[in-house]
């Protein structure tokens, strides 16, 4: 899952997204409104905001004005000192998808953006190649191989997810790295072919991810 924290205290916004990246999710950090639209207009793959309602210059009032009907837009999680029930109702009818008062319990905010993370998946929470050999259930974080789970780190789980959702279509190197890592990654890393490759062994034979020379790679047909 792909992350996007806006946040301008920063050490708050770096406690987070430590947080969040333990639990295997990508995530990138926004300080400010404007930072965080022009990163929700350049990237890929963003399926949650964790946006800070008091935002210096552009306020995270304006960032769900901005998003709102917007067909690419995250799941919004709104955070706030104002806690009260019309500060919630104003939140949510700006466009927020659910809303937290600060302080909150860290367990409480990762709960709530895997929720909207699920909420917000557009492709089918069960993903299968070669007639159900491969079956992965996205919600439960399950891959079986025939029959038997295969053990996957975070990174290779969504690696996997994102070729078996393209059904076909190649995923370049950089397309995998924009939407399984964060903006930190370096674009010249060999790490995603070093993930695809963990996922061959783990996988086996016959192996279902096909290389296209100088292009990336893809679910072969079974």
């Amino acid at each position: 899952m792909r992350i996007l924290v806006v946040e301008d205290e920063e050490r708050l916004a770096a406690r987070i997204a430590e947080g969040l990246r333990d639990r295997g999710m990508a995530v990138d950090v926004s300080h400010d409104g404007a930072d965080a639209l022009h990163k929700l207009d350049v990237s890929e793959g963003y399926q949650v905001l964790v946006l800070d309602r008091d935002l210096p210059g552009l306020s995270g009032d304006d960032v769900c004005r901005a998003l709102s009907g917007r067909a690419d837009a995250p799941m919004i999680l709104m955070l706030t000192a104002l806690s009260g029930t019309d500060d919630r109702v104003d939140g949510l009818t700006l466009g927020a998808d659910d809303y937290l008062g600060k302080p909150f319990s860290f367990a409480e905010l990762v709960l709530r953006v895997q929720a909207l993370g699920r909420r917000g998946r557009s492709h089918s929470a069960v993903l299968t190649w070669g007639d159900g050999d491969i079956t992965m259930d996205t919600l439960r974080r399950v891959v079986l191989r025939a029959g038997r789970p295969v053990a996957l780190t975070a990174k290779e789980f969504t690696v996997l997810r994102l070729l078996l959702a393209a059904d076909g279509a190649v995923l370049s190197q950089e397309q995998l790295l924009e939407r399984a890592w964060d903006e930190h990654a370096d674009p010249f890393t060999n790490t995603v072919r070093v993930t695809v490759n963990r996922l061959r062994r783990k996988l086996g034979a016959p192996d279902p991810i096909e290389t296209v020379v100088g292009a990336g790679y893809r679910i072969a047909r079974p």
